[in-house]
């Protein structure tokens, strides 16, 4: 049955949306800024595509991940496509390659702005904000000296010569010390880096050197753009599932993002009925989900599952496992992205299931009185205020909710002070 719009619950958050099928095919990955605003145009005709008709009939579900930024949708779209290779996606929609930072891996590593980065580097990216990428590049060759060319002849080339690096020709014992500085930025230890761009701020700023401050300040954004830990990419993940729980009363959603390789590939969703605490309720789900499966290298958990069940999961791996409740850094983002996505499942759970709750009691209450329906009930009741205004009124309930906007009132126009005839006259109104 082909996903209609009004079957639709999506939240208003960045990520990315999938289309599927019954047998759980990808047809389309896409990504957005807002997954609600970006799937609903898919169904207002705003989208021109040729495919978007045949996406739309073709596709009986459409799952999503909510990502932190516009910037991480990016990654994983392109990471899901190169997983299920949709049958409507052709290339990336922004029809281009984005920026890495890379460190290569010679001896002495270089620096580099490339987009295709060179085989055994280190990289970050890619990132959608070229520019801040070569600024940051060029920030860290002023304030470190890392070289970005080979270095040739005994002299030193005119960037070592006018302080922008300090490399083999330089320095060579003192290199290895630049390459870690240099690392430790690139995975987000910037802090000293921008204290230090702050401090030069500052001092502009009081020089009455205002251009020279906001060349300083757009640094700083630079740094704080570019260097922002991206929780779809990473090198502290190369084999993880990070586990997100959340609940609503007895109902609760566990759910599981599956990361390799560096790069968050998909998710698996548990809906359940949570009674106990949070332990038992992931427990109970990933004993169901690694039944089957081999459990990867690293689990990463929202609190201790306690010596039994690791015993349970390292057997089932067939070796080691570390298990580990993240308090920080990249694997503590990865977690608590797990955890934003469970949110969003178990609120539309819960949103969803209170309407059926009271389907349901209009249902039972049908059967209590044996007559076919109670899907529209109207009740009237009277009242006398101050023993002489005299007031009828309705209330409407359909479907088991109330509809509040068909409530009346009525001023009773008769004489008939009586709750029967004031009754028989709001009804007839009502007719």
């Amino acid at each position: 049955m082909p996903v209609e719009r009004g079957s639709l619950d999506l939240p208003r958050k960045p990520g990315v949306y999938l289309f599927k099928r019954k047998d759980g095919r990808v047809m389309y990955v896409g990504k957005a800024t807002e997954i609600r605003t970006r799937v609903s145009s898919y169904f207002s005709g705003s989208d021109g595509r040729r495919m978007v008709p045949l996406l739309i009939e073709e596709a009986d579900e459409i799952d999503f991940i909510v990502t932190k930024s516009p910037s991480e949708a990016l990654f994983l779209e392109r990471n899901l496509i190169r997983e299920h290779k949709p049958k409507y996606n052709s290339r990336l929609k922004d029809d281009k390659s984005y920026p890495f930072i890379s460190l290569t891996a010679e001896e002495f590593p270089r620096i580099l702005y490339t987009r295709h980065p060179p085989d055994g580097s280190r990289s970050w990216g890619p990132f959608p904000d070229a520019g801040a990428a070569k600024r940051v590049i060029q920030l860290l060759r002023v304030e470190f000296g890392i070289r970005d060319k080979d270095c040739r002849g005994s002299d030193g080339c005119l960037a070592m010569h006018i302080g922008l690096c300090k490399g083999p020709c330089y320095d060579p014992e003192g290199y290895p010390g630049i390459v870690k500085a240099v690392t430790d930025v690139l995975d987000g230890n910037a802090k000293i880096l921008i204290e230090s761009l702050q401090n030069d701020m500052d001092k502009a700023s009081e020089d009455l050197n205002y251009e020279r401050a906001a060349g300083i300040r757009d640094m700083i954004s630079s740094v704080h753009s570019t260097l922002s830990q991206q929780i779809i990419h990473s090198r502290f993940y190369q084999d993880c599932d990070a586990i997100g729980f959340s609940s609503i009363g007895d109902s609760a959603v566990v759910i599981i993002l599956h990361a390799k390789d560096g790069v968050v590939q998909g998710k698996t969703e548990y809906p359940l009925i949570h009674r106990g605490d949070i332990s038992e309720s992931v427990s109970l789900v990933l004993v169901e989900h690694y039944a089957n499966r081999r459990p990867p290298k690293v689990l990463l958990l929202p609190s201790p599952i306690g010596d039994s069940m690791e015993k349970w999961l390292r057997f089932r791996r067939g070796g080691s496992l570390i298990s580990r409740v993240p308090r920080r850094g990249d694997l503590f983002k990865l977690r608590k992205m797990a955890d934003q996505n469970a949110e969003i499942l178990v609120s539309r759970s819960e949103r969803s299931s209170s309407g059926n709750l009271e389907q349901r009691a209009a249902n039972e209450g049908a059967k209590l009185l044996g007559v076919d329906s109670l899907n529209h009930i109207v009740c009237f009741d009277m009242a006398q205020l101050m023993g002489s205004e005299r007031v009828g009124a309705s209330i409407v309930f359909k479907n088991g909710r109330p509809s509040k906007k068909e409530y009346r009132t009525y001023k009773i126009k008769g004489d008939s002070a009586d709750d029967l005839s004031m009754m028989r006259e709001s009804v007839l109104r009502w007719i």
